[in-house]
């Protein structure tokens, strides 16, 4: 039997049943878990029942389960005029509710994003809360939604709502769910936070990444001081809550400062580089530690003070006064101290919970970044997240070494896609990064609204341009000073092709733009009333011949079937064309019959789309596909003996 393209995301519901089964296997019968042989092999003693246990429980956490179990029929639409280098550039911009975003990313994306970071809203009253709906349908989502229109308008979560924690929980826990299935085994997660929620965000990621995982509650502060007209007890912080996907991820070093390496400022020129002085003493007291040192300059004997020893043993300060590791002042007529040299101390900082203005920026510092990029521009964010903070995070949880990928599913002004740019300039690395903004209207009484920006993605596309193109002649800058060696020239020589290539190479600071959109896919209706059978009918008979919406577009279509196939979103689309340019003759069988086909290639993965009405076997044999490849084309273009024929020489799947 041929098998059908997908038509929607992940089955979450049945992966999680396919992993228990994977362990419990007799647990798991015909698609159902056995409670009964569940609760009989494990008894009283590995079984929490009845009210009185430990957990978070909520009004409305059924919802959230059943937000997780409903796949996602959407797809994303490529909008390239929205875009920065797409053929060059293998990071992504998503518009659209980041709980659908999350579900489709799961076919290509599961396991493989590196590092999380997400600022969502904090629940204060003021900030919207995603009204999510798990019994409309997707066509009814879209249109209360209004993402057709590219705009929504949502509304606040006031204290007086009777659900006020519950519909934050709600809307949080099945994004945090999915978002874990993304992180690879060595990922880690960071979620900012602020106090009326703190305590509830502990308890809901201790029961979806395991309490175990739970990494720190770092403490930022986010203000340098406080309000004049600031009532009660002003908050100075924020939280940063870091959880890690399993034990296998591992913390880096954040980089040394100049100001710690400026105490290393002593050199003997004798190959070992730079040191500083050290004191030679220990406050503990040990009897082997205490005897004298002989300054060989004086010939002055030197012993610890009363009650302290020297740091090492006879043998091992007579190894450092061979090696020169003794330094006795710079008149060498001093009493004895350590150095201690900078290419042998541990080359970077480990980081703590405590994190200062001066260490991770604060809000002042958020909101003149995005002056400085938007101009006089006043753009609708009360306490945007500076770039330093988050590439602090970065420098963390993720390495330059590798193209890992980093994802923020509240993308909000851009700010993670300006510190991934920003970080990858600075450390040379090939960090990638995917982000997600639901397209949330601008008031139309704002400067951003004037200015023509009518949605907060608009805006955080513009300032993730503006960055990268700041960033891309910073990169441009430096490297042509470098090339030259002076200032002046650096300058002159800022536009040559020359410089700009050897940019390119440093740092990617362009971008694919998708949207969230409907199915190209025709949607089944459920059909009641008199005359349901002949409707049935009807129906079936339409998805037969017109699986596909009207008016549907080509180019979104192959995307859907890139999306739900689980090819990355950066993979290669050519196409329409009878066959990808630079083949040779032979391989586009000149003089046969060809068809207008899409290729998309990821890695060794190819997939070969065409929607001609009518598919023969010499117009296939024409595209010279081999058997791991994938040929999708319409189910009605292939009558039944060449459908028989196709499949047993290439992978094919019909609409």
């Amino acid at each position: 039997m041929t098998e059908h393209i997908e038509t929607t995301s992940r089955d979450t519901l049945s992966d999680q049943l396919g992993r228990l089964s994977d362990i419990f296997p007799q647990f798991v019968k015909e698609g159902k878990i056995d409670f009964d042989a569940f609760r009989t092999f494990f008894d009283e003693a590995g079984l929490s029942a009845g009210d009185e246990k430990y957990g978070l429980s909520w009004a409305g956490k059924s919802d959230a389960f059943r937000a997780i179990r409903v796949p996602s029929t959407g797809t994303f639409a490529p909008h390239k005029d929205e875009s920065r280098n797409w053929d060059t550039t293998g990071n992504v911009f998503i518009e659209g509710d980041n709980l659908e975003v999350l579900k489709l990313l799961q076919k290509h994306y599961y396991g493989a994003v590196k590092m999380i970071y997400i600022d969502p809203p904090y629940n204060t009253g003021k900030d919207f809360v995603y009204k999510d709906n798990f019994t409309e349908s997707v066509a009814d989502y879209y249109e209360r939604t209004g993402q057709s229109e590219g705009g929504i308008r949502l509304s606040a979560n006031t204290e007086k709502n009777g659900r006020y924690h519950s519909d934050w929980l709600t809307m949080m826990y099945p994004r945090l769910f999915l978002a874990k299935n993304l992180l690879r085994e060595d990922g880690v997660i960071f979620v900012s936070i602020d106090d009326n929620e703190v305590a509830n965000l502990r308890l809901v990621m201790d029961e979806i990444f395991g309490e175990e995982n739970f990494v720190a509650q770092i403490v930022w502060q986010k203000k340098y001081a406080a309000s004049n007209d600031a009532k009660g007890i002003p908050a100075m912080h924020d939280y940063i809550i870091v959880y890690q996907r399993s034990e296998n991820f591992e913390r880096a070093l954040l980089p040394r400062t100049d100001k710690q390496d400026s105490a290393y400022k002593f050199d003997d020129n004798d190959g070992k580089g730079l040191w500083r002085s050290d004191n030679l003493l220990v406050k503990t007291f040990s009897e082997s530690g205490v005897f004298p040192i002989v300054n060989p300059n004086t010939g002055e004997e030197f012993y610890p003070k009363k009650g302290n020893s020297w740091r090492g043993s006879r043998e091992t300060i007579d190894r450092w006064l061979e090696e020169g590791r003794i330094f006795f002042g710079k008149d060498g007529k001093g009493a004895p101290q350590l150095k201690r040299y900078l290419s042998e101390v541990q080359q970077g900082v480990i980081p703590v919970t405590w994190w200062t203005y001066e260490d991770g920026g604060h809000n002042d510092q958020a909101n003149k970044e995005l002056q400085e990029i938007f101009g006089e521009s006043r753009v609708p964010f009360d306490t945007p997240k500076p770039s330093k903070l988050i590439r602090k995070m970065l420098q963390i949880g993720s390495s330059a070494d590798e193209s890992h990928i980093i994802l923020d599913f509240f993308a909000g002004s851009g700010t993670t896609a300006h510190a991934v740019m920003a970080q990858n300039a600075e450390d040379r690395g090939n960090r990638k990064w995917i982000c997600v903004q639901i397209p949330e209207e601008t008031d139309e009484a704002s400067e951003a609204f004037k200015a023509g920006y009518k949605t907060i993605s608009a805006i955080s596309r513009e300032r993730i341009r503006r960055a990268g193109e700041k960033i891309a002649c910073s990169v441009i800058a430096s490297a042509a000073k470098q090339s030259s060696g002076s200032d002046t020239e650096a300058v002159d020589r800022h536009d040559s092709s020359e410089t700009r290539n050897l940019a390119k190479t440093n740092v990617d600071t362009g971008f694919k733009a998708y949207t969230l959109s409907p199915s190209n896919y025709r949607k089944w209706r459920d059909i009641t009333g008199e005359d349901d059978e002949a409707m049935l009918r009807k129906q079936i008979d339409l998805f037969a011949k017109r699986p596909l919406v009207d008016g549907f577009d080509e180019e979104e279509l192959v995307y859907e079937i890139l999306v739900k196939e689980g090819f990355d979103l950066n993979a290669s689309v050519a196409g329409p064309a009878p066959l990808s340019e630079g083949s040779s003759p032979a391989l586009r069988g000149e003089g046969r019959e060809q068809i207008p086909v899409w290729t998309i290639s990821d890695g060794d993965r190819k997939l070969i789309v065409t929607l001609a009405e009518k598919v023969t076997r010499e117009a296939f044999d024409a595209l010279g596909l081999s058997a791991p490849d994938t040929f999708v084309c319409l189910d009605s273009a292939l009558d039944d003996s060449t459908k028989l024929n196709l499949a047993r020489s290439v992978n094919l799947k019909t609409i």
